[in-house]
């Protein structure tokens, strides 16, 4: 059951939630958009509030997320979480230079920095509680990874560029080490549900997340796979995920784009 533990949202939602990847602004330009995704349960238990912001110019790029917990979620567990990356682009290629996450759980605080170097030096900066173990890695198997935002952010302007998912992207993000293996699915026309007023064309993308360095703290386990609606909500090239779907070792969770601010537009999505 999802309520058993939360444990598996922090990264779910920071992982799969929080990248809506801008159209290219010129140069001096900066695009921005303001999301707002509301995470559910089993049987519509309302359990957590996503809110990401993300800015793009021609040649960098930075990423913003807030999480908290809501509803009666909050009498199972208080959490509360903010991270972010910034990087560089070059020639389509998206580069971090550093993330950094802040998370609050039941009054544990733990802190993930790491710092992407041009070469594809990346260098753990992490601290977490005296009571957990941390997670080991060597130099040679983060060299060349991304962060979790980043890692999406590369999906959805790969997805909107060739309208295709297929792609792997090997992540360290202080927390572990990981591949993210997308997939295309299908391409699948939605209708409104009690969620959610969004209708229309979507490309369903797969996404399985494959251990390489295992955390050893249990109250940091996550999904291990889900499916991403995207559809193109605004003009130009641009698709953002609008509904998704994860099986985690305690239930199905479903996320649902609820607001959506940029290039002028306000829409909401869902009923409120």
């Amino acid at each position: 059951m999802v309520f058993r533990h939360f444990t598996t949202l922090p990264v779910i939602v920071g992982a799969l939630l929080a990248i809506f990847g801008a159209s290219r602004a010129s140069a001096g330009e900066v695009d921005k958009f303001e999301a707002r995704i509301e995470i559910f349960g089993f049987a519509g238990f309302h359990m957590l509030t996503n809110r990401t912001t993300i800015e793009e110019s021609a040649d960098r790029y930075a990423i913003a997320m807030d999480l908290d917990t809501r509803g009666l979620a909050s009498v199972f567990v208080e959490l509360t979480s903010h991270s972010e990356v910034h990087g560089g682009i070059t020639r389509d290629a998206y580069r971090p230079e550093a993330y950094r996450a802040n998370v609050r759980r039941n009054g544990a605080d733990r802190h993930y920095g790491v710092d992407y170097d041009g070469d594809g030096t990346v260098t753990n900066a992490s601290s977490t509680p005296s009571t957990a173990r941390p997670v080991l890695v060597a130099a040679q198997q983060i060299h060349g990874t991304v962060d979790q935002l980043s890692a999406y952010f590369i999906l959805e302007r790969q997805l909107a560029q060739r309208r295709t998912c297929a792609l792997v992207v090997r992540v360290f993000d202080g927390s572990g080490l990981y591949d993210l293996r997308f997939a295309d699915v299908k391409r699948e026309t939605l209708t409104a549900d009690g969620y959610q007023n969004f209708a229309g064309p979507t490309q369903v993308c797969e996404v399985t997340r494959e251990e390489l360095v295992v955390n050893p703290n249990h109250d940091e386990d996550t999904y291990r796979q889900g499916k991403i609606w995207y559809a193109g909500l605004v003009a130009g090239d641009l698709m953002l995920p609008v509904r998704m779907e994860f099986d985690t070792a305690f239930g199905t969770v479903m996320g649902y784009l609820a607001e959506l601010r940029g290039h002028g537009l306000h829409l909401r999505l869902t009923r409120e």
